[in-house]
């Protein structure tokens, strides 16, 4: 037993041998089927695999690159995995791991979409959504909270926020506008009080050692990854160029008002807003999406966010449903092309949401590279953060008087329209969230059970 103690001691003072393209696209593929749990899930996940057990990078090299994923706007583990891809393989193996972090959750998606637009009105689908949309309205309550009780440290973060709720509320300001407003609010406040400010901040530094790793503390930083303004300057242009080219397309086939071209444009300005996760944008999806382009319904909205807590992959993967659902309600390619219509503006869509992303990493990745520090968030951000906290608070809010409702709201007739069960349902999923710690896909899997068991008895 000591002989094996001290051999097991012995390996870890070895680094395991340096996982090759291939290695590392199967590991990849197969995290793009398993990462459930939104981005603290699926950042544990890589976590335990990548430092934890195949050792191929250390835990201060994996934090030092997740603190730059944090301050990103756009979905923080998939960009994660875009920095350990890039920083084992240079470029290919940045766009091998985020393409495949979303890749299966896209598939998955569109197939989900086209059952629930094709059969959403049988009785047990109806009856399956009919018990998931209360557990919706406590999951983003449930967001709003975990968010809240980082972000809100003091009484003017907590201003922030009641504001930041009021202002999308009651007066409709749209989501942009709050976000840059409470950027400047943090930028002029840090100035006087810098303390008030300072509430944000990355990950704890690193304090466990799980061995030798093949991208160590001290491991000497790969000549790709090195900071280099001529490749700055040729990853930007080549991103916006891309970016450029697909917009250029669809403004030349279709126009610029058209469906597909929209959809590009809107949801190119989404991805540079996702400060603060997934549910901190979907208020500005839901104001674009449902009450500017009519391209869904609120309804669908929910039922859409409902599907995307089901499949792996990033939670802003729900703009896949948004876009499939808008390419089909509005017929791009005709009636009788219905299902081609919603996986072409579903592609669409996800390559405008996540192309900022793969140029956030191999833009700033070399400079991140080179400081070796931990990154803590800036005062703007801590001030974003707070105003996203109530912006969550209003989405919750939408969805209730969706959910909770079964007639539009009237102030002399509530209480002869509220739908008691559906109330009961959210409590109850509040209380499975917020006391018993319930994982999300197990609470979405219990519900959708309730609803197969109500349609069988019924």
């Amino acid at each position: 037993m000591v002989k094996n103690m001290a051999e097991n001691d012995e390996a870890l003072n070895v680094a395991p041998k340096a996982p090759t393209l291939k290695e590392a696209f199967w590991y990849w593929l197969k995290l793009g089927f398993v990462s459930f749990g939104g981005p603290a899930g699926q950042i544990a996940i890589m976590h335990h695999d990548l430092v934890e057990k195949k050792r191929w990078i250390s835990e201060k090299r994996f934090l030092h690159a997740l603190n730059y994923c944090m301050v990103l706007p756009g979905p923080e583990a998939q960009q994660l995995a875009i920095y350990i891809g890039w920083l084992m393989h240079r470029t290919k193996g940045g766009l091998i791991a985020g393409c495949l972090f979303v890749l299966p959750s896209l598939v998955i998606l569109i197939a989900l979409t086209y059952v629930y637009l094709k059969f959403g009105n049988q009785p047990m689908v109806a009856s399956v959504l009919y018990a998931i949309k209360p557990a919706v309205v406590a999951i983003v309550l449930f967001a709003a909270y975990r968010i809240g009780s980082r972000a809100l440290k003091n009484k003017w973060l907590w201003l922030i926020s009641l504001a930041s709720f009021v202002a999308i509320t009651i007066f409709k300001l749209p989501f942009p506008l709050i976000v840059l407003s409470a950027a400047l609010i943090g930028y002029v406040g840090s100035r006087y009080s810098p303390t008030t400010f300072s509430a944000g901040g990355g990950h704890q530094s690193a304090n466990k050692c799980y061995g030798k790793a093949v991208i160590d503390d001290d491991t000497p930083t790969p000549s790709h990854a090195k900071f280099s303004l001529k490749h700055l300057t040729k990853i930007l242009a080549v991103g916006l160029a891309l970016w450029f080219a697909a917009m250029g397309l669809l403004a030349i086939i279709y126009g610029w008002q058209a469906t597909l071209t929209q959809m590009g444009w809107f949801f190119t300005k989404a991805a540079l807003l996702t400060f603060g996760g997934a549910y901190a944008v979907l208020p500005y999806v839901y104001q674009g999406a449902v009450g500017h382009y009519h391209w869904l319904s609120a309804t669908q909205m929910i039922d859409g966010l409902a599907l995307g807590e089901t499949t792996p992959g990033p939670l802003i993967m729900v703009v896949a449903f948004v876009g499939f659902v808008g390419g089909w309600t509005q017929a791009i390619f005709g009636a009788e092309n219905l299902l081609l219509s919603g996986i072409v503006a579903a592609s669409i869509v996800t390559f405008f949401t996540f192309l900022p992303s793969f140029i956030f990493i191999f833009i700033g990745a070399p400079f991140i590279e080179s400081t070796q520090g931990n990154l803590k968030f800036t005062a703007p951000l801590t001030a974003i953060t707070a105003a996203v906290v109530g912006v969550i608070l209003s989405l919750a809010l939408l969805f209730a008087t969706h959910v909770f409702f079964t007639a539009p709201l009237n102030i002399n007739h509530l209480i002869n329209h509220i739908d008691w069960l559906a109330v009961t349902l959210a409590v109850a999923a509040g209380v499975a969230l917020f006391k018993f710690k319930l994982s999300i896909i197990k609470l979405i899997l219990i519900f959708a059970t309730l609803g197969v068991l109500a349609a069988i008895l019924s």
